[in-house]
């Protein structure tokens, strides 16, 4: 298999971008992918978030996206003498060219999504207060007030607030929020037919096209995409 990736990231209307991400290839082509978005913009968010998605990445690529996490996570575990050391919602990916078979794991809102050609499939699920709302049958309106509440987050990541998926998707997008929620789904998909075959055009493509809301806000926007050519 041969794999091929793009990284773009957008810093947003505040006043730093507190996203980052980082692929990182071992020498045997394993690649480890991870997408890092800050939680607002304190005074360590934007300096940190870097080396969050440099350690996730790395550590993905050598032992599992599960072990990038939790090791990111220790960076940012304890919240410092003055009390504000950074947090931050990830996704992250690994891929081995001998394997058919794409590992995800994720803790908050950010998102990894696969494309097989044809369909634009969500692997992941937000870790809000506003998603389990309405998965518990809760009236929209109110859910939607929560959206913004996370339930679970990078510096508080255990091996249970971690989730996994896989997928033989040939294609997989890592996306922070900044990019999914501030594009249609229909959007965010024509995008990826329309540039599917090249993954440095797809993560640039999904990062100009985030749309401020209606109060002129836009948020950091980042996305990176994995490609696998070849047998799967």
């Amino acid at each position: 298999m041969t794999i091929t990736t793009g990284l773009a990231t957008r810093e947003g209307t505040a006043q730093d971008n507190a996203d980052a991400a980082k692929v990182y290839v071992l020498a045997d082509g394993t690649v480890g992918a991870a997408v890092i978005d800050g939680v607002g913009h304190g005074p360590h968010t934007s300096a940190t978030a870097p080396l969050l998605a440099e350690t996730a990445a790395r550590i993905s690529a050598r032992r599992g996206s599960l072990g990038g996490l939790l090791s990111a996570s220790e960076l940012i575990a304890d919240a410092g003498a003055d009390g504000e050391e950074a947090d931050a919602v990830a996704v992250a990916v690994r891929v081995r060219p001998d394997d058919d078979i794409t590992v995800i794991n994720w803790t908050g809102d950010a998102r990894a999504y696969g494309w097989d050609g044809e369909r634009l499939e969500l692997y992941t699920d937000d870790h809000t207060v506003g998603r389990q709302l309405r998965a518990n049958g809760v009236a929209l309106d109110i859910a939607r007030e929560h959206d913004n509440w996370l339930r679970t987050s990078l510096a508080r990541a255990t091996i249970g607030t971690v989730y996994t998926a896989s997928t033989r998707d040939q294609v997989v997008i890592l996306t922070s929020d900044g990019v999914h929620d501030q594009m249609s789904a229909d959007a965010l998909e024509d995008l990826v037919r329309e540039h599917q075959g090249e993954p440095q055009d797809l993560a640039d493509a999904l990062v100009a096209a985030a749309q401020p809301d209606a109060d002129g806000y836009r948020d950091d926007a980042t996305a990176v995409v994995i490609a696998v050519q070849g047998a799967r």
